[in-house]
């Protein structure tokens, strides 16, 4: 490790301002804490949503075209979505509401909306004309009723992330000005026009015929998710001004930074799409088992890691000019609150994880086999958590030091790596399968054997666990060059030791309530054992003296003296 008193270089990124007010770690705790809100109720939303998926799909082809028909025009969204904007325009736009150069930053607003627009327009045009080729190209296994299902929902979805690009451009204006509650709420509007399609259309139509229906939802969802936020956005920006990027000055610059962030949201599209083709040659049922581990696998992720790094990124691009240290302490808080929650999300879902899948979707198609399938997929996606949650933060940090070719190059190693590695892995774990009456698992006669061979195997497992080595890759890199810029970042080997013993202790106390329990559903088993893991890891968090487990506690005894 870099030397407590190793100092990064001054330079044009790095120059000396006055430091931010004291308040500034509350203040970034209040802001991340109302992205958090926000992203809960739409997580919630998208559970509801994926259990409703459960019920009426389950593992089958059905549910694996849904996903595939959500991923393959989801390069547009990543491409020119959120994450590029992040790199790019909101740093650009943060620093000249900062500057009060209002008019300015308005004319950056409409110049990067227009862009958008177009090129929004562009790629669903040509996404929707040449659907069949991309499922051939992407989903090699797919074939007959799975392929045809693909090409008609991939039509359809293609101009919904075009809408959510800029919804994705909405959501920066208002993170910018502040505004943290309503953009990340909005997903809530998409969530229940798909869960409404389901219940609306199932006893009408065939179960391909109601694919069709709930993928019409979601585009409507889509439209519903931007313009919720439009009004919101008009009354903040009013000097909103359409005009061509190349003649805007601060829009010339976000462009610049775009092209590798661009580069690196599309090596991890890349990433995805490498993911889903070896996916689709594995048995039916691995890309809906990997979209249901993800599900919970992201609710931390989103929660945690992307609440933090979405609310400290315009205050962190706000202060490009300030003190090194200023940076480097709100880097440093950031990953401490990240890690207080990942931490114990992480043990959760290797101690409890199967109860968390039952509990969520085990009903209708989906049955106990399904939620062995998912709960392994799970665990081995979890391995890489804690690193896939921070590597957020470390990026926000460089975005907000203009430099978006770094995350972007670290980007492709992991990438990279998983890749090959995932090749390599789900071979391995496809030839371990479920015994279809004891509920074990038993190691089948040839690793490398046929890929197509039934549907619990658990190749989706070998992927997971690639995925992970990736994202500790990548965290390694990105925290190794943050520090030569800034110094020393993390959340620190003690505060970790400290959150990991209180972890495990409210893991042993889920443990002793499930054990305590009789047989009981697993919706109501899982309302018992979360309150005692989740109550024992504050309480002994508090003892042991993690400050974020301390206000939390404070807040919940100001909220209960009140009452």
């Amino acid at each position: 490790m870099t030397p407590e008193s190793a100092t990064p270089p001054q330079d044009d990124e790095t120059a000396v301002m006055a430091p931010p007010p004291p308040e500034s770690a509350s203040s970034g705790r209040a802001a991340s804490a109302m992205v958090a809100s926000g992203i809960l109720l739409s997580r919630v939303a998208g559970l509801v949503r994926e259990s409703v998926l459960a019920m009426f799909f389950g593992t089958s082809l059905y549910a694996d075209v849904f996903r595939v028909g959500l991923r393959m025009p989801n390069v547009l969204q990543n491409l020119l979505g959120e994450g590029t904007l992040s790199a790019s325009f909101i740093p650009v736009y943060a620093e000249l509401l900062e500057q009060g150069r209002e008019k300015e930053a308005g004319r950056v607003a409409g110049a990067i909306f227009a862009l958008l627009l177009a090129l929004a327009s562009v790629f669903v045009l040509l996404g929707v004309l040449f659907a069949p080729l991309l499922v051939s190209v992407f989903l090699p296994g797919f074939e007959g009723e799975r392929r045809a299902l693909a090409i008609v929902t991939t039509r359809i979805l293609f101009p919904m992330t075009g809408i959510l690009v800029l919804s994705a451009w909405a959501l920066g204006i208002l993170n910018s000005h502040r505004r943290f509650f309503v953009p990340y709420v909005a997903p809530v509007l998409w969530n229940v026009a798909i869960i409404a399609s389901f219940f609306i259309f199932s006893g009408r139509l065939s179960q391909g015929g109601l694919l069709i229906a709930v993928a019409w939802g979601a585009l409507i969802g889509g439209a519903l998710q931007f313009l919720v936020q439009l009004p919101w956005v008009l009354r903040l920006e009013r000097s909103l001004r359409l005009g061509r990027p190349d003649r805007v000055p601060g829009a010339r610059e976000a462009v610049r930074n775009a092209g590798p962030a661009i580069m690196g949201r599309g090596v991890v599209q890349l990433a995805g799409y490498v993911d889903m083709v070896l996916a689709s040659l594995l048995a039916v049922g691995a890309v809906a088992a990997i979209g249901y581990a993800q599900t919970i696998y992201l609710l931390p992720v989103s929660l945690f890691g992307m609440s933090v790094a979405a609310a400290e990124l315009p205050e962190l691009s706000r202060r490009r000019g300030g003190a090194v240290d200023v940076l480097r302490e709100r880097t440093n808080a950031g990953m401490e609150r990240v890690a207080f929650f990942v931490v114990p999300s992480f043990v959760a879902f290797l101690a409890v994880g199967d109860l968390l899948v039952a509990a969520l979707f085990q009903r209708g198609e989906f049955d106990r086999f399904n939620t062995l399938l998912v709960y392994f997929t799970l665990a081995a996606y979890s391995l890489g958590l804690l690193a896939s949650t921070g590597t957020r933060l470390f990026s926000s940090a460089f975005f907000a030091l203009r430099d978006t070719r770094t995350p972007a190059r670290f980007a492709t190693a992991r990438v990279g790596v998983g890749a090959a590695l995932g090749m390599v892995l789900m071979l391995q774990f496809e030839g371990v399968s479920f015994d279809a009456f004891g509920e074990e698992v038993r190691i089948g006669p040839g690793l490398f054997g046929d890929l197509q061979v039934g549907p619990w195997r658990l190749g989706a497992v070998g992927l997971g666990l690639a995925a992970s080595v990736g994202a500790w890759l990548e965290w390694i890199l990105l925290r190794r060059r943050l520090r030569d810029r800034i110094g020393p970042v993390g959340a620190g080997l003690g505060l970790l030791t400290r959150m990991f013993a209180a972890a495990l202790a409210g893991a042993a106390a889920g443990w002793a309530v499930r054990w305590a329990l009789p047989e009981v559903p697993a919706l109501l088993e899982a309302a018992l054992v979360v309150p005692a893991f989740a109550g024992v890891y504050f309480g002994v968090g508090a003892a042991l003296g993690l400050g974020e487990a301390g206000v939390f506690l404070r807040r919940v005894g100001r909220v209960l003296g009140r009452r």
